[in-house]
């Protein structure tokens, strides 16, 4: 019998974040990560949207003692949904989206640096440079400002990252933000 999964995007691919069951590369067809202000707080949350062009290398994992509820309420600013039929993986698995009545356009809602380096940091480390081009390539949204609270990180899973990370993250968002312009 197997187990029920979910597909993580974001710090979940950070492995040094949790502790969750057998995680596990994995590739979801049809989404594409967005960065998104919400009425919940003034920084921008990672989510996903519909995108039948994108396909998002990320991590699989299992649901802790197969209980939903749980993880859904840990998740409660996002919606659960099914995308077994698009996962690289035998088995039901769901994403997790912000949730619409969540999603707001008022205001600024900087992206976090330290969120920011999570991601990439764990990019990189199961998918090697190519995977951290993937990351910033496969995520929209980049157009509001950025947090540099790499000092006194505000995320609260916040990873120390080598210099190496630091300017590999550091030319990516330069990048991003000059290809906008």
């Amino acid at each position: 019998m197997s187990h029920p999964s979910f597909f993580g995007y974001g710090s979940l691919v950070n492995l040094a974040t949790h502790s969750y069951a057998d995680p596990r590369t994995a590739t979801l067809r049809g989404w594409r990560r967005v960065w998104r202000g919400t009425a919940l707080r003034e920084v921008s949350y990672l989510s996903v949207i519909p995108d039948g062009a994108t396909t998002l290398k990320g991590v699989i994992a299992g649901v802790p003692n197969d209980d939903w509820a749980a993880l859904d309420q840990r998740e409660a600013a996002y919606a659960r949904h099914d995308v077994s039929h698009l996962v690289d993986h035998i088995g039901q698995t769901a994403v997790y989206q912000v949730k619409p009545e969540h999603v707001s356009s008022a205001g600024t809602h900087p992206i976090l640096l330290s969120y920011v380096d999570v991601v990439a940091q764990g990019y990189l480390r199961l998918y090697g440079e190519d995977g951290v081009g993937h990351f910033f390539d496969t995520t929209d949204g980049w157009g509001v400002p950025l947090l540099n609270d790499r000092a006194d990180p505000i995320y609260p899973r916040h990873q120390a990252l080598t210099s190496y990370e630091t300017d590999l993250v550091t030319a990516h968002l330069e990048r991003i933000r000059n290809a906008a312009l």
